[in-house]
């Protein structure tokens, strides 16, 4: 399969500056909390249109904001986060951003109120149209006891569980076989850009990197919050050895 950055630079090896091209090719960011107010990401909806300006000047042309929804913090709602992204799409159309696409979905908690929504059959947010991927993530320290009967479970319900950054669980340290099973049994597995550059932590970007060198990365996204996380990807990310190794696998982002 030819690479991202074959398709843009045919053989000539990666740099830092086609990297930043390759973020372009990328096309669609699936993970970032720039709709305004939800959650510990965008505040108003003048911050959300400055972090649109800045993840377009890096080549993103669609993006999918992720709320959090947790059932016990940030109880977001569909209805709300629907609302919120109609107020920052006026926004960036007066603002003049109109090449991009925006889309929402959300970055689900996987907890007991989680399940409550399974149990129910509420709508649960996803992205990519038919394909149905939802975003989920857990505690980073603990793992959940029906981590995959969960898989399983959205599954079974039309549902592609896409696990957020993987790299972050200090629980599948050490456990990287447990990590490829649970990829094997149906999670797609999306890794954190700023992981690269040890941005969350050492561990992080050592498991980051060996996803990568085992070919286990699905989708990656920037889980921006705020400029703090989009200048550490322009700033160090983007010249990190293991971005060019990441554009070489076959990504899904420009497929969404």
């Amino acid at each position: 399969m030819v690479s991202l950055l074959q398709r843009w630079f045919g053989s000539k090896p990666a740099t830092a500056g086609s990297s930043a091209k390759g973020l372009g090719l990328l096309e669609t960011d699936m993970h970032s909390h720039l709709l305004p107010g939800l959650d510990d990401g965008a505040e108003t909806v003048e911050h959300s249109v400055e972090l649109l300006r800045e993840l377009r000047a890096l080549g993103y042309r669609k993006l999918v904001m992720t709320p959090h929804i947790m059932g016990d913090f940030y109880k977001n709602t569909p209805e709300g986060i629907q609302a919120a992204l109609v107020a920052v799409q006026r926004a960036a159309t007066a603002a003049g951003l109109t090449d991009m696409e925006l889309e929402c979905a959300a970055e689900y908690y996987l907890d007991e109120w989680f399940g409550q929504r399974l149990d129910r059959e509420d709508e649960l947010l996803t992205f990519g149209g038919t394909k149905r991927y939802l975003l989920f993530e857990t505690s980073y320290i603990n793992e959940p006891f029906n981590l995959a009967e969960t898989v399983f479970r959205l599954q079974s319900m039309g549902y592609q569980p896409v696990l957020a950054h993987p790299e972050r669980y200090t629980y599948f340290y050490g456990r990287f076989d447990d990590l490829k099973r649970l990829r094997e049994n149906g999670a797609l597995l999306q890794l954190n850009l700023n992981s690269l550059a040890g941005y969350y932590s050492s561990g992080a970007k050592r498991v980051a990197e060996k996803l990568i060198d085992a070919q286990m990365v699905d989708m990656v996204g920037t889980d921006a919050h705020n400029i703090k996380h989009i200048t550490m990807l322009r700033d160090k990310t983007l010249s990190t050895e293991y971005l060019g190794k990441l554009l070489e696998l076959p990504l899904l982002n420009n497929t969404l």
